[in-house]
């Protein structure tokens, strides 16, 4: 009888750990961008939720679009379409 309300919390427990991990993995990118203070933040936030439905297939691209944007340099691009000379190394 024991066993079986402890079997239950363990699972109750397990249900709701899933479902906030869940929670903060899809908000990880959503925080990068803010964190370097990125122009689409919003579309970030919305487009990482999207990437449940495609089970993380388009994961890798928002990973680089929230982090390819610097505050200091923009996108790293000079007027003239070259590579700024921090990005070309």
């Amino acid at each position: 009888m024991f066993l079986d309300y402890f079997a239950l919390g363990v699972l109750v427990f397990v249900v709701i750990t899933l479902f906030y991990a869940m929670i903060a993995i899809h908000d990880i990118l959503h925080l990068m961008a803010k964190a370097r203070n990125r122009p689409h933040q919003d579309a970030i936030h919305v487009a990482g939720w999207v990437s449940l439905l495609t089970l993380h297939a388009i994961w890798p691209f928002l990973f680089i679009w929230a982090t390819l944007y610097h505050d200091d340099r923009g996108w790293g691009i000079r007027q003239d379409g070259k590579l700024s000379a921090e990005v070309a190394g």
